[in-house]
């Protein structure tokens, strides 16, 4: 353990940068959103203001929409979306839902008080093209020096994934919708 700190004291001391980062949670797994939220609790821990976009999600209100509207000084709440992807069946639809919530996700990406944005489901807004990948990723790089913003959604595109500096993939090992058991709220909503 001697040896295991040393290196690990000698990596963090290397570690000199501070900057805002790009943090995607993708792959087929439960929790993608769910860990971006837990990060949006960390940073209203810290007194520090949030953004959250959500791009697919919006047709039903979700026990973190309720919460977080609980603290309108701190956390701006945009549910945006008209449901799943295979529920809506209205791709010109479902491609203004998502332009018009990427306008909203510009309003926080060009605010520096907003120390951390998150982009729920915009993963999977740009894997069926409803927002062009150049465009999102040009407004990314463009944001505030220190601002953090969090990508969910399962697809991330290449692109999105060489982006980013941080890439977490979620794989799904077992779930209860697969042995019969049906969406609950306060585990999926």
């Amino acid at each position: 353990m001697q040896r295991k700190k040393a290196l690990i004291d000698a990596k963090i001391a290397q570690a000199q940068t501070r900057r805002g980062l790009i943090i995607v949670n993708c792959g087929n797994g439960k929790g993608k959103s769910s860990s971006g939220l837990g990060m949006v609790m960390r940073a209203l821990g810290h007194d520090k203001k949030v953004g959250i976009v959500q791009f697919i999600k919006g047709a039903m209100s979700t026990g973190e929409e309720k919460f977080l509207r609980r603290f309108p000084d701190m956390v701006s709440f945009h549910a945006m979306g008209e449901g799943y992807t295979w529920n809506t069946q209205d791709r010109e639809r479902d491609i203004a839902r998502a332009q018009l919530a990427w306008q909203q996700a510009l309003v926080f990406l060009r605010d520096p008080e907003i120390a951390l944005v998150l982009l729920d489901e915009v993963n999977i807004a740009l894997k069926y093209h409803y927002l062009d990948v150049t465009t999102v990723l040009r407004d990314l790089r463009q944001r505030p020096p220190l601002q953090h913003v969090i990508l969910t959604g399962r697809g991330a595109l290449a692109e999105v994934i060489e982006a980013a500096d941080t890439v977490s993939e979620i794989m799904e090992v077992k779930h209860a919708f697969k042995q019969g058991v049906m969406a609950q709220e306060c585990i999926e909503w």
